[in-house]
């Protein structure tokens, strides 16, 4: 791990203490980055061990950025439990926490963003628009100040992953994009900051969605190439219950089956494909995938 192994984390908080550690870094020592909203779980902690393996120095970014949360989604109630983030990364050895205040992060007349059109015409994109310019603009902000070798994501996020991807290629930005499987409960749910917010009841009916991409997993193995089909094998293994107290159903947000390359719908699997679904199980809304093949 980093050479933090042992020592009390360093926390920074401004931008120019950020820069000011990134410049006393030896020439020779490589960085690593993993950039998170914090409520670190274990598939945080696998991308900070898969980080650590890997370079000299580990830096963790925790901030819940708001250029990525929409009118009626949930920036107030995100947790924020920055003291058991701290001892979790104190644990795994990394070397440096940076947590800004989004008022020091951003300038009140902040203007500039970073868009990569087309891979987010479907998918979280189209259900969530203005979402991955929100992810592009802070993530190219980081690494800007960061300046890592490496950073590490998570393929559960599996869309966010490839439009950063494409904008590391797009922009000639001299780092290497790291992509990490996806953890999972014993259930085969995909580990969330969210998951928090599901009751046991939701929790265990959740496990329904690892259990559907997976069944349409095997027919594919078994030579379905037809998306609609697969598609109906995922909606029918889904438990999504029956109306909630809280007037606020459980619901498919999308079911889809895209290409890897351009993320968009194919109808007859001939190439590399990811088979995708967001619900909401009340209003927390929980996304899973599967590459294939």
């Amino acid at each position: 791990m980093g050479e933090g192994l042992g020592v009390r984390v360093l926390v920074l908080r401004s931008l120019s203490d950020l820069r000011q550690w990134r410049d006393a870094v030896p020439h020779g020592k490589s960085v690593g980055f993993v950039p998170t909203m914090g409520a670190l779980h274990a598939g945080h902690m696998k991308l900070i061990e898969e980080c650590g393996k890997d370079v000299d120095l580990t830096i963790v970014s925790i901030f819940v950025n708001p250029l990525q949360f929409g009118p009626n989604e949930d920036l107030a109630r995100y947790p924020r439990p920055f003291e058991q983030d701290q001892k979790l990364c104190e644990q795994a050895g990394v070397d440096v926490i940076f947590a800004p205040e989004s008022s020091g992060f951003y300038s009140v007349d902040h203007a500039t963003y970073c868009d990569v059109e087309g891979l987010d015409r479907y998918l979280c994109g189209a259900s969530r628009p203005g979402h991955f310019r929100g992810v592009c603009t802070v993530v190219l902000k980081l690494f800007n100040l960061v300046q890592p070798h490496r950073a590490y994501f998570g393929k559960k996020d599996i869309q966010q992953a490839l439009i950063l991807r494409k904008m590391v290629a797009d922009l000639s930005l001299n780092l290497e994009m790291v992509l990490v499987d996806t953890v999972r409960e014993p259930s085969g749910l995909a580990l969330s900051s969210r998951n928090g917010y599901l009751s046991d009841e939701d929790k265990q009916r959740a496990a329904s969605l690892y259990r559907g991409l997976s069944t349409a997993r095997s027919a594919y193995q078994n030579g379905e190439r037809n998306s609609e089909i697969l598609k109906s094998i995922i909606r029918n293994e889904m438990d999504l219950g029956s109306v909630r107290a809280d007037d606020s159903p459980n619901r498919i947000d999308y079911i889809e089956i895209v290409s890897q390359s351009k993320l968009e719908p194919i109808i007859i699997i001939d190439q590399p494909a990811v088979m995708a679904l967001a619900v909401y199980y009340g209003k927390t809304r929980l996304i899973d995938n599967i590459l294939i093949p």
